[in-house]
């Protein structure tokens, strides 16, 4: 696989868009289990409804981790120098999430090293975003 280089990126490049199923229940568990964020509104529907919820829903890492995919199927991990999201809507049960990012940003010397900015999003089927934020990533 050939990774990007930084002459070779331009300003509005999209990065390979990461389309996953909807969110079931499963999903949740297996999440809750790898990471150990065990909070029951994630897991349990008794618990989400008695706090005001309709069912449970997905955990923000998680949809912080699809849009890890974006990136770092995009660049190796490794290149990553910063990686940061802003949570704007609750990710429900059979949301199919989208997952994108665009380059919206190239810094010839960002500490030092060459780097592209790039604007990632998720987005339901519906269009309504539910994380938007940012990456740095350093290319040779």
């Amino acid at each position: 696989m050939t990774h990007p280089t930084f002459d070779t990126v331009n300003v509005g490049d999209e990065l390979p868009v990461v389309q996953l199923p909807p969110v079931n229940r499963t999903a949740l568990a297996l999440f809750a289990g790898a990471s150990g964020d065990h909070n029951p509104i994630h897991i349990d529907t008794d618990f989400a409804r008695r706090s005001g919820m309709p069912d449970v829903f997905a955990q923000g890492m998680l949809g912080m981790a699809w849009l890890g995919r974006v990136v770092t199927g995009w660049a190796p991990q490794s290149r990553l120098r910063k990686f940061e999201a802003r949570f704007q809507g609750i990710t429900h049960l059979g949301n199919a999430m989208r997952c994108s990012g665009r380059v919206v940003e190239k810094l010839a010397d960002h500490r030092g090293e060459r780097c592209v900015r790039i604007e990632v999003l998720s987005a339901n089927q519906y269009g309504q975003t539910k994380i938007a934020g940012e990456a740095i990533v350093a290319l040779q």
